[in-house]
């Protein structure tokens, strides 16, 4: 199933009362399950990991992109200063293009705004700005590495 197709089946439960909807093809199954917030169930287990408007489906589906249902954030880093967070699941790149000079290196003087990474997500390079003036202390992610939705990416201090 391409993800178009299963947008479009996750726009329509979350719009509609539909509250859950299990579709299967020749590729693979698909379950949308949308939730009441207002009631959770942590102590309840179930086969498929139930978040609004989760989907469950057979990993040959989407592949290596499928995420956890608790995808692991890191704890807050050891260095003092500012955190520039993550604002997006993708890939962190240092540099505009491979092999290329680093946006910002260790030391470098930032400004409010001003680019200082890229996250790949979905194929759409994101340039990642300064969120607060400062002087780079850290860089805590590697180059092509898989970054999380709120992980820290550098220390401005």
């Amino acid at each position: 199933m391409d993800l178009r197709k299963l947008k479009t089946l996750i726009d329509l439960v979350s719009e509609s009362n539909i509250t859950e909807l299990e579709i299967t093809e020749a590729e693979g199954k698909v379950r949308i399950v949308k939730t009441d917030p207002a009631k959770s169930s942590v102590g309840q287990a179930s086969p498929a990991a139930t978040l609004p408007l989760a989907v469950a489906a057979a990993p040959a589906v989407l592949g290596p992109a499928v995420a956890t249902s608790s995808p692991s954030v890191e704890p807050a880093p050891a260095v003092p200063g500012h955190a520039v967070k993550s604002p997006m699941v993708g890939t962190f790149y240092r540099s505009a293009s491979p092999g290329g000079k680093p946006i910002v290196e260790v030391g470098a003087v930032v400004k409010d705004g001003e680019p200082i990474c890229i996250i790949e997500a979905m194929k759409i390079m994101n340039e990642i700005e300064a969120d607060k003036a400062g002087t780079i202390k850290s860089i805590l992610c590697e180059n092509g590495q898989a970054v999380e939705f709120g992980q820290p990416l550098f220390i401005i201090e």
